[in-house]
């Protein structure tokens, strides 16, 4: 199949960047020691924060290191690709293409993440394991379900990178665009701080939005805060987000392109 070809040469082209792999993985290790123990200063003091005990702080720090680069939380990906290829008109040979453009740059970014799930994920996941005490999936089921939202949460943040690269066909450079979204991500994904922890109502808005999927939706489920139909429910609600996000993004391209001008003539 032509995205599964797509998926896996993205994901060699990737593999050929074993010098930036290995910094990245000891970068992530190094921040996910800082954090731990900064997070367990903090849970001392407030043992049952945002319904978290110690374990599972410092078992949320290490999954955000490893969904950092899978989830692609401050942007990039192939729709860096893209958003270039608007800027110098090459952007033209792929609506050429036979295939879908968004199809075939989704299928590219899935490779992408496979490959840095498999390194800078499980990398520093498994230092974390042997430095500190990191709380495992309690059961098949969660296993399951955290591969399932994983996958939804690199779709979601694939849709809204999608958007603000195809920003670059009105602004030809997407870079302040893309600073404004990459912090919030940071912010409301809870990679600064864990969303549960937030007091409300900006807790409930925080998990509402379409950046609660990149972290705290996979780190609960994990954890094993969402079960049953509460976990059909994370799943369904990141789900939902994507078929939005992916709906609007089909009409900004098609808005783009209806009258396409080549830059460089």
């Amino acid at each position: 199949m032509l995205y599964v070809a797509v998926a896996t040469r993205t994901f060699r082209r990737y593999s050929t960047y074993v010098g930036a792999t290995v910094a990245g993985i000891f970068t992530n290790s190094v921040f996910g020691v800082i954090y731990s123990f900064a997070y367990l200063a903090l849970w001392e003091q407030r043992p049952d924060a945002g319904g978290y005990d110690s374990v599972d702080a410092v078992t949320y720090v290490w999954l955000g290191q490893a969904l950092l680069m899978t989830v692609a939380v401050w942007g990039g990906g192939t729709t860096d690709d893209l958003a270039e290829r608007i800027r110098t008109g090459d952007v033209a040979i792929d609506l050429y293409r036979p295939v879908g453009v968004m199809g075939w740059y989704l299928a590219g970014d899935l490779g992408r993440a496979a490959y840095h799930l498999l390194t800078r994920g499980v990398g520093p996941t498994v230092l974390g394991w042997l430095l500190f005490d990191i709380r495992l999936p309690g059961s098949p089921v969660a296993a399951a379900g955290f591969l399932v939202s994983l996958v939804l949460a690199v779709v979601a943040s694939f849709a809204i990178r999608w958007l603000v690269a195809c920003s670059a066909f009105w602004l030809l450079d997407q870079s302040g665009l893309r600073m404004m979204a990459g912090a919030l991500a940071l912010f409301f994904s809870g990679m600064a701080l864990p969303l549960v922890i937030f007091p409300e109502p900006w807790r409930s808005i925080a998990l509402a939005l379409p950046w609660a999927s990149y972290l705290q939706t996979p780190a609960d489920i994990w954890l094993g805060k969402r079960e049953g139909l509460d976990l059909l429910v994370a799943l369904g609600q990141q789900a939902v987000w994507i078929v939005v996000l992916l709906g609007i993004g089909r009409l900004v391209l098609s808005a783009a392109t209806r009258k396409v001008v080549v830059q460089g003539g």
